[in-house]
């Protein structure tokens, strides 16, 4: 045979069931809802109408029967025969749909939902006004994902069988699909949202409007919400549209605008201060975000505390409850964008998506508008600056931290590594160079890496030149009490760092500040005789002030760290952390006699004369 395909045998998958189980781990809980109603679309778009409705709902028909909550979606798609929906649903890699790897890959329902309904998918659909089923289940007896045989009127058994029109959906005419979930074990409650799923009251609603930016033209979908309510009850128990986040962002946006970047497009909306922010959080993402946008749907969405770390990333540092960004990578065969298997994320040339490069260029491009609002809200901030006497208590001392560093130049007579905005870079090499100007780096037990090779390894780089920068962070302080900062973000934390901008945020709620000036409050205060708000105004300044000396020492430190051997990037990230940050602010016993110290001389001014004034004085001396 001259057939090119005769000199191989195809490859074939052993044990299927565990690869479908390990590729299911991969996928978001609630990511079969996504590939199911993707899937609806694709049915609809088929027609010739290429108009259609998708319905989330109970399927009242085993409800009815058997009593049990069950979550089906029909659609009135094409629609599949019998032996069609044997093809496709029972072969991995089958799509009715053209496979790409940008588009359909055929395994995303099977993944995402069988390996999360071992009981199975029950599948009623009618192609020409003539239903079949399938059931796509896992045996119990050997692991094994496929079609539950079924047996006809005549006593055969077969992966499909017509079905009486008495069950077909309302919806349904002459063509459409039915799928039910039939979950992990027969009589599950398929309706219940998983356990810890946001919104388990609007669950379905939440999670596809977030998930889409919009959705075809045509194409209407709507998820049952309330449905342990009596059906009767249609004000609770009913259907909600789901529209995607853009009919809520158009509605609810006061401003809005797209910023070109060099490999992306960021749209952006600045949300009303109004009570949708909380009111419509159970069925649509109402308050500040960012997410990835691609071919309309919405990947690593981050909100809430995630989120306003990411939009303070952006620069966005007050304000982010109002503030929603969408980036679009753009789509260029050199990009090579695609989906992951699963569908959780992006992949530009299969790595993640450059985040903190998009950050760096959209800070550079703010929009007004959203400048416009960091400013109101940082208006509203009173904390004092305290940056001129840190300054001062350390200026002398700098040498012991060890923050030279290296700026490109082209005049530079050093090769440096990509230097950090802030931070400057690191030599290529220090020390001695090897011979033919390579010099590897040396260990005195192992030698240098490549042995003898090291002598002919290029300095790469870029050319720079030693310089002092500002060690310095610029440091803003942050409260919910002013409006600088969201019940949620920085919660029990005490302070955040931002790299590329150089920028420590501190909390001010964090409890080991209140609790120190609460300490101080309750001390002085029986020997106060001035307004109760400036003696508290004074002590949270000076409490504030020693704290926040605490951590900014901790980033100038180490920025002498960076580019050492035994620390990379990844490892001072941990050290600067949140959590590593509060950890530094939880000391007590300096910061305590420093503040002892400092309001023994402030509040005195404060205070009348008379024997509370030598108690004061001797408290704090």
């Amino acid at each position: 045979m001259n057939s090119r395909s005769s000199q191989t045998d195809p490859l074939t998958v052993d044990n299927t069931g565990f690869l479908l189980d390990r590729l299911g781990v991969d996928c978001a809980p609630l990511q079969f809802l996504r590939e199911l109603t993707q899937n609806a679309i694709e049915a609809i778009g088929r027609t010739p109408e290429k108009q259609g409705h998708i319905i989330w709902d109970v399927d009242w028909i085993e409800y009815d029967l058997r009593g049990v909550c069950k979550l089906c979606i029909t659609d009135d798609g094409d629609g599949m025969t019998g032996s069609e929906m044997a093809k496709h649903i029972n072969s991995l890699s089958s799509s009715r749909s053209t496979q790409s790897f940008q588009g359909n890959f055929g395994v995303g329902a099977k993944i995402a939902a069988a390996t999360r309904n071992h009981a199975g998918l029950v599948y009623l659909s009618w192609k020409d006004g003539r239903g079949s089923m399938i059931h796509l289940w896992r045996d119990p007896t050997n692991g094994a994902y496929g079609l539950r045989r079924l047996r006809d009127a005549e006593g055969a058994y077969g992966g499909y069988g017509e079905v009486e029109d008495t069950v077909r959906p309302d919806l349904i005419r002459e063509h459409g699909t039915r799928v039910t979930l039939m979950g992990m074990e027969p009589d599950a409650n398929t309706m219940a949202a998983p356990d810890g799923t946001a919104s388990p009251s609007r669950w379905i609603a939440k999670y596809l409007n977030s998930r889409y930016l919009r959705f075809p033209g045509g194409v209407t979908i709507r998820a049952r919400e309330g449905w342990d309510h009596p059906r009767e009850d249609k004000d609770r128990n009913l259907l909600r549209e789901i529209e995607g986040q853009e009919a809520y962002l158009r509605k609810h946006a006061r401003a809005s605008g797209q910023v070109r970047l060099s490999d992306a497009t960021v749209h952006w909306w600045v949300l009303k201060d109004e009570s949708a922010l909380t009111q419509n959080s159970g069925y649509v993402e109402s308050s500040g975000h960012v997410a990835a946008l691609y071919q309309d749907e919405l990947y690593e969405l981050a909100s809430a505390r995630k989120g306003w770390a990411r939009l303070q990333q952006f620069g966005v540092i007050f304000g982010q409850k109002f503030v929603v960004l969408y980036v679009e990578p753009d789509v260029t065969d050199a990009s090579r964008l695609m989906p992951n298997t699963a569908r959780t994320q992006l992949l530009i040339a299969g790595e993640s998506l450059p985040w903190t490069d998009w950050a760096a260029e959209f800070r550079e491009k703010m929009p007004e508008e959203i400048q416009t609002l960091i400013d109101e809200i940082a208006a509203r901030g009173s904390e004092d600056d305290h940056s001129k006497s840190i300054r001062d208590r350390l200026k002398n001392m700098l040498d012991l931290f060890k923050v030279s560093r290296y700026r490109q130049t082209p005049e530079g007579r050093l090769k440096i590594a990509e230097p950090q905005q802030n931070a400057g870079g690191v030599p290529v090499s220090e020390g001695k160079r090897g011979g033919r100007g390579g010099g590897g780096t040396r260990d005195s037990k192992t030698g240098p890496v490549g042995g003898a090779y090291s002598v002919f390894l290029k300095q790469d780089g870029i050319a720079g030149a030693q310089v002092k920068p500002d060690p310095f962070p610029k440091v803003q302080w942050v409260s919910v009490e002013d409006g600088t900062r969201e019940p949620e973000d920085l919660d029990d934390r005490a302070a955040r760092y931002l790299v590329e901008q150089h920028l420590l945020i501190v909390n001010a709620d964090f409890r080991g500040f209140t609790d120190m000036r609460k300490h101080w409050e309750d001390r002085y205060a029986k020997d106060m005789n001035v307004g109760r708000a400036t003696f508290r105004a004074t002590i949270k300044s000076e409490v504030h002030n020693w704290y926040e000396q605490a951590l900014v020492e901790t980033v100038i430190g180490l920025q002498a760290l960076r580019g050492g051997r035994q620390w990379d990037e990844s490892q001072l990230a941990t050290a600067l952390s949140e959590e590593a940050l509060t950890a530094v602010v939880m000391q007590r016993y300096h910061p305590y006699n420093s503040v002892s110290r400092g309001l023994g001389t402030k509040l005195k001014s404060l205070k009348d004369d008379g024997p509370p004034r030598r108690a004061l004085e001797a408290q704090g001396t």
